[in-house]
Parts: C-alpha cells; structure tokens; sequence
C-alpha cells in the first residue's frame, strides 16, 4: 500500500480558486529525478496571489502551490543529490506550473535544487525562502552597482515585509545606513530592531512625483513598483543604483528618463525565479555568512499547512509582518 501524505491542493473553478488540505499519494505527484521529503515551506507575496486568485499564478488544476521547501532527499537519480541529502528549492516554477512546497513530500528536478548549507537550518532556510533569498539578490546587486555603505543611505520599501525585513537585517549588518518605507507606522520599533535607521511613511513615495527630486540615497532595494519605484529612482543619488524585486503596489513604471540620463542611475532587475545556479549559491553562501540569526528568528512566526489559505490572505492584505516559516508535518 503506498503510503500518503498531506497536502495543501489548489483547484480551479468557475467561481475562482479553490484551496483545500487533502491526502495524496506519490502518483499524484509530477515527473522529476529527486523526491524530497519536505520538512518546511514559507508564504510569500506570489504564494498568496496563487491561493487568491488575484493574480493568474497556477497555471495548472490541481496543483500543490507553495514557491519554495526544504527537506531531505529520499531518493534520486540525480548525479549531484544522493539520499539524505539536505536541499533547498526556489522558484523554476514550482508552486506554480509544478507541484510545490505546500506538501509532505515534493518530486522535481534535481537542477532545481540548492545543498542548504551547513550553517542554516532547515527551519531557518525557510525564515529566509524565496523572500530572503531575493533581498540577498537585490544586495548583491547593489555591490555589483559600487554602492558601498561609505556612498549613502539605502532605502528599504515595503519595508516590514518578507524582502524588506530580510532586506534590513543583511544591509544593517554589512555597514549600510537604512532608510525603511513602510505604511504601518506601528512597526517602526520592530524595523528599528531589524537594523532601520530611520523610519519614513511610504505616503511619500507612494503617489505621483516629479521626474526629479532632492537625492537621499545612495541605493534601494524595492519590493513595490509603480510609483513608490519611480519616487525612489527620482531621489537617487548621482551614479546610483535601484534593485527592483516586487509589485506590491503594481506592475507599471510611471516614471522618466532623467535619472538614467541626468544622473546615471542604475536600474537592476532582480528575478528570483530562473536565476542562475551559480547565483543562487552564491546567494545562499552568503545568507549564511552574512543574516543575523537573532534578528531572522525575532522576524519569524510558525504556522501549519491547514494555516496557509487564511495566510494567503493576510499576505495579500498587507497584514504580515516579516516571515512564516510553514511546518509542514505540524
């Protein structure tokens, strides 16, 4: 008798998505040369646009959302995995076109998989996911662009967020000065715990500005778009650069030229999904090195599986401070 598992299952209907804890078997899950016994998974921003429907993520019916896992190879016929091994997955679609991380047990393709270092466990791999691992990404992009913490500050947007309070805790950490967006002035003392500087309301960025202002900072890292982006990128310093992740407020740029072309202002776009493997080592080679367990543990709540539609909502709302790191067996 095969043994099941649980899982959360995402189905498609004429009235919009509906999301339920079922018990599936290994038949149900998709082609892949690894199995993984899944230990942890996190929400994220795309997680809660999938199980809402507000945005048209699942692109398969039925499918196990959830962008991101950790756990314990149980078996593989990838040359690099073998059983036992420790991995984490982030993106290549999972959660998305492919079985995710919302389940028991996952079966992918061993070229999705990252070996979690040593450093972190698997529990923390997933207080950092796919959002802490895209804030390092966005760092990394910022030392690509030259700004260095003697150049200025950076500004944080979204900053209570998963990529801003990651974002925070690795930049305060390496030297920088952070200026934090957020629209909830209640979290200023918990911003200011992660690393925050300075505290600003995201009012100011957030409706339409001029093509240019007064610079502030040196860098940014946003997880916002439209035009709390193009505020930021008006207020940048000369020669600096802008690391843009998100769409929290929405996908369009109502912005101008003229920091590109007055001040020389760098745009990177940072896509967590197809990065390249040797980013994404790199990227969690330096997570261990670089992320203040104290402060990811102080940014992290636990949930179980049968919590994560009610989560979904909650992230989509705007109502979830820092990270969820997703028990899967709990």
């Amino acid at each position: 008798m095969t043994a099941t598992f649980r899982a959360i299952r995402l189905t498609k209907t004429d009235h919009g998505p509906a999301c339920e804890l079922a018990s599936l078997g290994e038949a149900d899950l998709m082609a892949g040369d690894v199995t993984v016994a899944v230990e942890y998974s996190t929400v994220n921003y795309k997680d809660g646009l999938a199980i809402t429907g507000k945005a048209p993520i699942a692109r398969v019916s039925p499918l196990i959302p959830g962008i991101d896992f950790s756990g314990t190879v149980e078996s593989s016929t990838h040359p690099k995995f073998k059983t036992g091994d420790h991995v984490v997955l982030n993106g290549y679609g999972v959660g998305e076109g492919h079985h995710g991380g919302y389940a028991q047990k996952a079966r992918v393709k061993g070229d999705w998989l990252v070996k979690r270092p040593a450093a972190i466990s698997s529990s923390r791999a997933m207080a950092i996911g796919t959002a802490g691992y895209t804030a390092m990404l966005c760092v990394m992009a910022l030392e690509k662009g030259g700004i260095t913490p003697d150049r200025g500050d950076v500004l944080v947007t979204g900053a209570a967020g998963g990529v801003g309070s990651v974002a925070i805790a690795l930049l305060s950490r390496l030297g920088y000065r952070v200026i934090a967006s957020t629209g909830r002035a209640a979290e200023a003392d918990y911003l200011k715990g992660l690393g925050a500087s300075e505290i600003i309301d995201r009012n100011e960025l957030s409706a339409p500005g001029r093509p240019l202002g007064k610079e502030r900072w040196a860098g940014v890292v946003d997880a916002v778009g439209s035009h709390t982006l193009a505020n930021a990128l008006a207020q940048t310093k000369y020669d600096g650069a802008v690391a843009a992740c998100g769409l929290a407020q929405g996908m369009d740029l109502p912005a101008s030229v003229a920091p590109f072309i007055l001040r020389g202002v760098t745009l990177y776009g940072i896509d967590s999904v197809n990065a390249s493997m040797a980013r994404r080592e790199e990227a969690w080679s330096r997570l261990a090195r670089d992320l203040d367990w104290a402060k990811l543990d102080a940014m992290t709540t636990r949930a179980a599986l049968k919590d994560v539609p009610a989560l979904a909502e909650d992230v989509i709302a705007g109502k979830i401070r820092g990270r969820v790191v997703i028990d899967v067996n709990a």
